[in-house]
């Protein structure tokens, strides 16, 4: 009895088994082949849309001639490198909030269109930037063209990083450069590459407007820049950048204090006034040195935090 029981028990087993392997082969699961069918729950790549040039974008009053050959591709390539290049555009929009206020009513005060407020942004960012040739400041005066148009440049003083100062002498220069060529293009491509070098290739070209010209590379490119920044600062939502009232950086509250005698010990000086050296030169970053001599003819103001 114990025999025939077994032999049913291994024979009800075997075909337990051959059972089980016939459904697990109708199912496909002895199939080795990877599927090549994307994931249920597989997401799609990141859309990139190219931006669009905004309808009738202008400069200084001058609009962009897209029936020009080549201006449309040029004027894209300057508006893709400002859309999707995200970290220094997003700082350029939040200082644009503390600057631009400063920068503009100086601009319309000397007769410069309010627009050749992007010509500092494209300089540097809004930020007193140093290049590898060495200019300096958010309009990156050259040491020699700063004290041309009335700058002091020293030891102790660099008011290439004075804002306010700074913004004067480059509308000292466009002023010039317009009362030279009459056209506000042409003296924005002067500010890059100069006016003696502008005026030579317009007369070895015989061209009279800057969309004749043909310049090196950086000059080519400086008035589309222009361009491209102004719409992507006047629109910046249009181009992907979603800013809160709290994003834009705020205009600096502060004090002003004339001095008119030379300050030996600048820290000792900023203590006296309640506030720490850190302050005084973050806030009047002009101050190259621990002291400041002041002439005869001279006063310098010096901005405090208001609190």
């Amino acid at each position: 009895m114990g025999r025939l029981a077994s032999t049913f028990g291994a024979a009800a087993l075997v075909l337990g088994l051959v059972i089980v392997l016939a459904a697990w082969a109708s199912s496909g699961a002895g199939d080795t082949q990877v599927p090549t069918s994307v994931p249920q729950d597989a997401r799609p790549p990141q859309q990139v849309h190219p931006p669009r040039i905004a309808p009738g974008i202008s400069f200084a009053g001058n609009p962009l001639p897209l029936e020009r050959i080549g201006v449309r591709e040029r004027m894209e390539r300057e508006l893709l490198i400002g859309t999707f290049r995200h970290s220094s555009s997003l700082l350029t929009l939040k200082r644009s909030g503390r600057w631009f206020p400063i920068i503009e009513p100086i601009l319309v005060d000397s007769g410069i269109p309010a627009d050749f407020k992007y010509l500092s942004v494209i300089e540097s960012g809004l930020a007193n930037a140093v290049s590898p040739s060495d200019a300096r400041g958010f309009w990156q005066f050259m040491e020699p063209a700063a004290e041309e148009f009335g700058l002091r440049v020293d030891r102790e003083v660099d008011e290439r990083y004075d804002v306010e100062k700074a913004t004067r002498a480059a509308c000292a220069y466009l002023n010039e450069a317009h009362d030279r060529y009459g056209d506000w293009l042409l003296a924005a491509a002067s500010y890059n590459m100069g006016m003696s070098g502008l005026s030579r290739r317009m007369e070895e070209q015989g061209g009279t407007h800057y969309w004749d010209l043909m310049l090196n590379d950086e000059t080519a490119r400086y008035v589309y820049r222009l361009y491209a920044t102004k719409q992507v600062m006047e629109h910046p939502e249009a181009h992907g950048f979603v800013m809160e009232a709290e994003d834009w950086y705020a205009p600096l509250e502060t004090r002003d204090t004339i001095v008119v005698d030379t300050i030996d010990d600048l820290p000792a000086f900023a203590a006296r006034q309640g506030v720490s050296f850190n302050a005084l030169k973050t806030l009047n970053p002009w101050l190259r040195s621990d002291r400041l001599s002041i002439g005869d003819d001279q006063y310098y103001v010096l901005k405090f935090p208001l609190r």
